[in-house]
C-alpha cells in the first residue's frame, strides 16, 4: 500500500496522481487505464479522467493500493 501525501493542496486529478507515482509513462497512459475501466476509486470503478481525489480517498490499480493523505 502506497501513501501520497496532498501537501497543502485541495485534491490532485487522477490521471495526474498516476503520472506522479510513475504507474504510468505519459499522461495518455493514465487516461487509457481509466477509460478502459482499470482503475477503482473508494472501491468504484471510476472512468473520470480528472476526478478529483481528496484526503481519505483510495485508489486501486492492479494489485496497487493508494491511499490518498
Amino acid at each position: 500500500m502506497e501513501k501520497f501525501a496532498l501537501n497543502n493542496q485541495e485534491y490532485i486529478e487522477l490521471n495526474k496522481l498516476l503520472k506522479h507515482l510513475q504507474l504510468v509513462e505519459t499522461g495518455g497512459m493514465a487516461n487509457d487505464m481509466i477509460v478502459n475501466g482499470e482503475v477503482k476509486v473508494n472501491g468504484n470503478i471510476e472512468l473520470q479522467k480528472r476526478k478529483k481525489l481528496r484526503k481519505g480517498d483510495k485508489v486501486l490499480l492492479g494489485k496497487i493500493q493508494i491511499i490518498i493523505e
